[in-house]
């Protein structure tokens, strides 16, 4: 007999030890975010004022930065599944005696753990462009921003389950995760959005952990913050369940 907990530990290994061999996705992964907080919040911070002259717009946009980094590193974690399908290995995944269930959360869990080192690589970068943030609050952030990799996570590995190319899954991800990631309130708060958008707003795990980082390190927030819990962990749940359910029914052609 095969022990469940030994899916799980084979998916979350092979997870993080792929993500690390894959030094072009190591550094692409930090130098992006860089990108956006130098040359996006430097540069609006001298033309921009969304909340008050007493806070700047780099220090409203580091706390979304870091997990919109999250956030768009769980998402790509679909396309290993899609890698899994190419190469074979989604064969032996599916004829294991270990639980479907078990490996797949071991994959989630794997994702989750490499968005959340990226994260904090962020957040030390981020660290020498402002001290008016409170980064002593970085550990909650990041277990906040663990629940949002997993609901994402998990909705990268539904769509790629479903799918046979990487240049497909590349497409509908850009699809969902673009929207998803402007109508967050990562660059501009969420009170300043039209009806239409907040509607996309609300349905975005993103929103609740950007709206909770900002809240913890700035003191600001559009929500209160157990409104965000509680939403953000509503949506976990739908987001899990639902890959729970699409992986358990992939088959291999």
């Amino acid at each position: 007999m095969v022990s469940p907990i030994n899916g799980f530990i084979a998916s979350y290994y092979l997870q993080v030890k792929r993500f690390w061999r894959s030094k072009s996705r190591v550094i692409g992964s930090i130098v992006q975010p860089v990108f956006w907080m130098i040359f996006f919040g430097i540069g609006f911070t001298k033309s921009v004022r969304l909340i008050g002259p007493a806070v700047s717009y780099i220090d409203f946009l580091i706390p979304g930065v870091i997990l919109m980094t999250i956030f768009t590193a769980s998402f790509m974690g679909g396309m290993s599944v899609i890698w899994d399908k190419e190469f074979g290995f989604m064969k032996v995944v599916l004829v294991s005696p270990a639980p479907r269930q078990m490996s797949l959360l071991g994959r989630i869990m794997g994702d989750a753990t490499i968005a959340l080192f990226q994260g904090l690589i962020i957040s030390l970068v981020a660290y020498p462009l402002t001290s008016n943030l409170n980064y002593l609050a970085i550990p909650i952030v990041l277990g906040v921003a663990f629940l949002v990799s997993i609901s994402v996570s998990s909705i990268g590995i539904t769509i790629a389950s479903k799918m046979r190319s990487f240049e497909g899954f590349g497409l509908i991800v850009n699809l969902i995760s673009m929207p998803l990631t402007f109508a967050s309130g990562v660059f501009f708060p969420i009170d300043t959005m039209p009806d239409w958008m907040k509607i996309i707003a609300y349905i975005s795990p993103l929103t609740y952990g950007a709206d909770i980082a900002r809240s913890l390190m700035l003191g600001i927030s559009s929500m209160d913050i157990m409104t965000d819990i509680f939403a953000l962990s509503i949506l976990t749940i739908m987001f899990v369940s639902m890959a729970l359910i699409i992986f358990e029914k992939t088959t291999i052609e």
